[in-house]
């Protein structure tokens, strides 16, 4: 008996492998790292998002999902966010290849949104020593202006600004080193999100950590999806403030915060 010809469907994996290895040359060419994190072809980005599922959290631009990073996952996001953002580069129609400018560029943004920009999404929050308030302490504490650095979560513009944070402790409240409240504050706000909602997040951590009698923020900061896009306009910033406990009930309380506040 002749032997019988291979069907047209075993001969599609085979198209399929040679695609994805011009693919990975190409792109090996163009400067970027393939990643090897994935199984069986499953980018990394799914598997992550697969085990978010399983628990069904949330994984909102401004969510932290460091509970489902495994070790040598970020280095495996990087790889891939690289593959995709080449993909961005030449559908821009940049030239990566002959421009020395733009060899590298994927690698470098991948890793500026993963390791650094977001990094707030990716990585745990930072240990905050607490000490207890041997001393009674019940008087208005100020820190900053914190500088800060987030981005726009429409369109993941830069957004540039100063954080103060005012706390008004009690003899049962913990209290926390000055430069913990500056980790804190970088650790929400690196990650894409719009400034209402950094604040309101950054008051209920502070307020779940050291337990005062009241906590103030204020935030004054640049948007650049107003500045480099839009209107255009250089001038503009947004100020929005939440006010918790005390602050929020006592005008003499919030005055004097925002009096102090200004001198800086």
């Amino acid at each position: 008996m002749p032997a019988q010809k291979p069907s047209p469907k075993s001969k599609a994996p085979l198209k399929e492998i040679k695609s994805s290895a011009k693919k990975a040359i190409a792109t090996k060419a163009a400067g970027v790292r393939v990643s090897t994190k994935a199984d069986d072809g499953v980018p990394l980005s799914t598997i992550i998002r697969r085990r978010i599922q399983a628990k069904k959290a949330r994984f909102h631009a401004n969510d932290n999902i460091s509970q489902f990073i495994e070790p040598g996952d970020l280095e495996g996001l990087v790889d891939e966010v690289a593959v995709k953002m080449q993909g961005v580069l030449e559908s821009l129609v940049i030239d990566t290849e002959s421009d020395h400018n733009t060899r590298n560029t994927s690698q470098r943004v991948a890793k500026m949104f993963v390791n650094e920009v977001f990094n707030g999404r990716y990585v745990e929050q930072p240990t905050l020593t607490k000490f207890p308030n041997v001393s009674h302490l019940n008087e208005l504490m100020i820190i900053g202006p914190i500088t800060v650095r987030s981005a726009c979560s429409h369109h993941l513009c830069p957004i540039m600004g100063r954080v103060w944070i005012g706390v008004l402790p009690s003899k049962e409240s913990a209290l926390i080193g000055l430069s913990k409240y500056s980790r804190i504050t970088e650790w929400v706000m690196c990650r894409p999100q719009i400034q209402e909602e950094a604040v309101v997040h950054l008051a209920d951590m502070l307020e779940k950590k050291i337990r005062p009698v009241g906590v103030a923020i204020v935030m004054d900061a640049d948007h650049f999806c107003m500045q480099w896009r839009g209107v255009k306009d250089r001038d503009s910033k947004m100020v929005n403030s939440v006010m918790r406990g005390a602050f929020l009930k006592d005008a003499n309380l919030r005055r004097e915060f925002l009096a102090l506040m200004d001198r800086r």
